[in-house]
């Protein structure tokens, strides 16, 4: 079996993250956080010399493919979820069910979501406009569904930085590519195939900041290692899971491959930054605020290094 160079890569930025996670962290030398945002808006402003306004309007036309990504990320995840409560036998149990249901109504993750689709040559504005909307729609339906479970802690909020970087890096990028197609569409076609590993320095970039942040906080101390293969497997079937039934209902609804790819990503992914402001607000100071992060964290991961090697072997 041969195996893809860009795995490889991966693995060996996990290794790096692993022993220099000092380099990841918010107050590092190195401005990881300020490289990976510019890269992301570039790779976003790439997008838009490459997307005919023709294709964007058609792609935000595919309802099928909207509702069924949206239906993934805040209907299939929590059910799943949910079916694992009759088995809840102490308190421990609790805590745990619950950190995989706030995992569960958690929205998607719009940089990488649509960079990976790009890599697996999915529909691009497709992607964009449910990556994006998901964000937006979690803020009314995460709290509606951990209310049922949980006495929401209230603390006032503020969204707009998150939605501001969401305009800045993502939205303006693209309007931006659109508006200069004529001048320079031509030459991003053309060298598409270096664009391309572009999008992959700045993938591989986003997985050493995030396991090097994991590394670093000891996320993965405050259980035994048991425990944490536990969890790790956990996450990784449920993931599994969702995305094998994204993908089917995908075929059932008569999805082409474009939209199937772009379903599958988009629906399985699980935002990062929307988890921890959401813990803030929903959990405060709880003493277990730690345990609820841990299968976000080993989430986030575990999706991010999967679907790179899918998208990788889609290209």
């Amino acid at each position: 079996m041969k195996i893809d160079k860009f795995v490889l890569f991966i693995i060996g930025i996990i290794i790096l993250a692993y022993f220099f996670p000092e380099w990841g962290i918010e107050n590092s030398e190195i401005p990881i956080d300020t490289i990976s945002a510019i890269g992301i808006s570039l790779i976003f402003f790439f997008y838009g010399l490459k997307l005919h306004p023709t294709q964007l309007k058609a792609g935000l036309k595919n309802w099928k493919l909207h509702l069924l990504v949206q239906g993934s990320t805040f209907l299939m995840f929590p059910l799943l979820v949910l079916l694992l409560r009759p088995f809840i036998q102490n308190e421990e149990q609790e805590t745990i069910w619950l950190a995989f249901f706030f995992l569960a109504a958690l929205p998607s993750t719009v940089s990488s979501s649509v960079v990976m689709v790009s890599m697996a040559k999915g529909n691009i504005p497709a992607a964009i406009f449910n990556a994006s909307i998901s964000g937006i729609i979690g803020i009314a339906v995460t709290p509606l569904w951990m209310g049922l479970f949980i006495d929401s802690t209230q603390t006032d909020f503020d969204f707009t930085d998150i939605y501001l970087k969401l305009i800045i890096q993502i939205i303006l990028p693209v309007i931006l590519g659109l508006l200069l197609q004529r001048f320079w569409g031509d030459f991003a076609i053309k060298h598409s195939s270096k664009l391309t590993l572009f999008d992959k320095s700045i993938i591989l970039l986003i997985i050493y900041k995030s396991f090097a942040a994991s590394f670093y906080n000891n996320m993965f101390s405050a259980v035994s290692l048991f425990d944490l293969a536990l969890l790790l497997i956990g996450v990784m079937v449920l993931f599994i899971i969702a995305f094998s039934l994204t993908g089917f209902m995908a075929k059932k609804l008569g999805l082409n491959r474009e939209d199937k790819i772009t379903a599958q990503f988009c629906g399985t992914k699980k935002s990062l930054v929307h988890g921890t402001v959401f813990s803030k607000i929903l959990f405060g100071n709880m003493a277990t605020i730690g345990i609820i992060l841990l299968p976000l964290m080993l989430f986030h991961a575990i999706q991010i290094l999967i679907i790179s090697v899918i998208a990788s072997k889609n290209r």
